[in-house]
């Protein structure tokens, strides 16, 4: 099959472009170091001719709604003109558990991403999975001058590898609407696993756990951004994708 992979120089899209060529498949990588700018479309025609599925794993990082809306809005409404144009008959797009609970902020942007595709006209599939292992990085290496300040927060980390596994298996499907949540095997708390990062990378000073006032920090507290009951779920637990880490 051939895939258009939007992002696929990113975290999710670098898996999932050497996962699809494992598997045999012809791959089109769609992001600004192939000359695809989706937020404007250009570089993208002709890019999608004989695709059987364009996946999008874009993201943006940012907290601000306006960005997180302007950048998925816009990437998808470019996707979606022209897929039509070239007749894809399949677009799966990977999102985010707990959206609806928390639409703010990033969740702003994931939300007007499902709703585009929902009402668009390319047959399509979305995924949500929860945060990935390396959140608990990410929220660490944000600290500065040795101060590190972490949400509380329940969550159920995925690794990124099994998440693009679960999209292959989804693009190489039919298109199927809201998909299962995929989610990672085991309920984590937050602090608690940023505080076993930390350690393992050799900082010995506080991880200090605060309320994160509102909607995302009101979800994250009260499990609403868990998977829904009848989820997928992967194998590999934080701590063990925290004993393959190669500085551990």
């Amino acid at each position: 099959m051939k895939f258009a992979i939007a992002g696929g120089t990113g975290l999710t899209g670098t898996h999932l472009t050497a996962a699809a060529h494992e598997r045999g498949h012809e791959v089109v990588v769609l992001s600004r170091r192939t000359g695809v700018e989706l937020l404007s479309g250009a570089g993208l025609a002709g890019t999608l001719d004989g695709v059987d599925a364009v996946i999008d794993v874009t993201n943006v990082t940012t907290s601000k709604p306006d960005v997180s809306v302007s950048f998925f809005a816009g990437a998808t409404k470019s996707l979606l003109a022209a897929e039509r144009r070239a007749r894809v008959p399949h677009h799966l797009a990977l999102t985010i558990v707990g959206a609806d609970a928390a639409p703010d902020g990033y969740y702003a942007g994931k939300l007007v991403q499902e709703r585009l595709i929902a009402n668009g006209r390319t047959p399509w599939t979305v995924l949500r999975a929860t945060q990935f292992h390396e959140y608990a990085a990410m929220l660490f290496h944000r600290g500065r001058a040795g101060v590190h300040v972490v949400p509380h927060g329940r969550v159920q980390p995925i690794a990124v590898h099994e998440v693009a596994q679960h999209l292959l298996d989804l693009a190489e499907g039919q298109p199927a609407g809201r998909a299962a949540d995929l989610a990672g095997p085991r309920e984590e708390d937050l602090p608690e696993i940023v505080r076993t990062y930390a350690h393992a990378v050799g900082f010995r000073g506080p991880v200090a756990a605060v309320d994160l006032p509102g909607a995302y920090g009101h979800a994250l507290r009260r499990g609403a951004l868990l998977p829904a009951p009848g989820a997928t779920l992967g194998r590999q637990t934080f701590a063990e994708w925290l004993d393959a880490l190669p500085d551990a």
